[in-house]
């Protein structure tokens, strides 16, 4: 398929595609991010869902059998927890050793794992849920950064800033290659994106319909019915705001913020990272905190990752034709 929009991050990816998808807990495996990559965009492999690190390393060589040797990425969460860094410094040192170069980072600023990375020749995109962070980053030598606005599934940031207004002011503030995320599902977004200066999307919620997405089947017929009403922001209390599905485990958590309740031992039987596994495994979708965008309202279909790139990349040109030039 011809590429269209070929802009910064196309070249620093060296992908046909602006289009990126970010690393989802316990979703994005081999599978699923080979098919982003023979699709034409940079998928990453998220580290976190593969404790073991042999497992880990297995999973890089699967991924880099079916892209046929293509590059693609993986995904490091940045903890402020000894053991957890401990467990990703590791990890760094397998990606690299299977010759992983593009790299995305999340959670705290990548200090601690940058130099290694870069000694490495790695390629560095780190996310942020506001220009303020996504400036600081750019700061300590990162490539590229992924600004995401409140309409994101997980983590939107405590000032919970829409896309439209995120894009257009990193766009002034940064020199780096900007890419963005947040409540984009649909190929004309992708095109605004572009116009208000952004060098590509970063994908979540839109993708976990994909064929290649190994969630149970009820799960992603839950996400075909939802649309972008479906989701709630729960843990503001903890100063971590997070947007999930609107379900039973959502309004639990809810109810107990509306309470009062500070012991976070309360919200554990919801919120464990584990419970949202056994969702995806089980189909039971009122079963733990399940990180969903207001891209939602776009899932509408499942079929393979190739097919929903081209149907985005098919708005994308249809929304372009859409807009007239007047000379003067």
């Amino acid at each position: 398929m011809p590429a269209p929009f070929k802009t910064r991050i196309t070249e620093l990816f060296g992908i046909r595609h602006p289009i990126l998808c970010g690393g989802l807990m316990w979703l994005a495996d081999a599978r699923y991010v080979a098919a982003v990559v023979n699709a034409g965009g940079m998928g990453f492999i998220t580290a976190k869902t593969f404790p073991d690190p042999e497992r880990f390393r297995a999973e890089l060589q699967k991924a880099r059998e079916l892209t046929g040797g293509q590059p693609f990425g993986v995904n490091l969460y940045i903890s402020s927890h000894e053991d957890d860094m401990r467990l990703l410094a590791g990890h760094v040192e397998i990606l690299l050793a299977e010759g992983v170069r593009f790299v995305e980072t999340a959670g705290a600023p990548p200090r601690q794992l940058l130099p290694r990375l870069k000694q490495a020749g790695a390629t560095v995109m780190h996310k942020v849920a506001s220009v303020r962070h996504a400036v600081s980053a750019a700061r300590l030598g990162i490539d590229a950064v992924a600004v995401v606005g409140a309409e994101c599934g997980g983590h939107p940031g405590l000032n919970l800033i829409g896309t439209m207004v995120q894009t257009a002011r990193a766009a002034e503030d940064l020199a780096i290659p900007l890419v963005v995320g947040g409540g984009i599902g649909h190929g004309s977004q992708i095109l605004a994106a572009l116009a208000m200066g952004a060098d590509g999307v970063l994908l979540g919620t839109r993708m976990t319909v994909a064929e290649e997405i190994w969630a149970h089947p009820a799960y992603k017929q839950r996400l075909l019915a939802a649309d972008e009403t479906e989701t709630r922001l729960i843990m503001a209390s903890f100063r971590n705001t997070y947007r999930a599905l609107d379900n039973a485990a959502a309004r639990s958590v809810a109810e107990l913020e509306a309470g009062g309740v500070k012991d976070f031992a309360a919200y554990q039987p919801y919120v464990l990272g584990t419970h949202a596994k056994a969702a995806y495994t089980t189909g039971d979708w009122n079963q733990g905190v399940l990180s969903v965008g207001q891209s939602v309202a776009f899932a509408r279909e499942i079929k393979p990752v190739a097919a929903i790139y081209a149907q985005l990349l098919d708005e994308a040109r249809q929304a372009l034709g859409r807009i007239g030039v007047v000379a003067g």
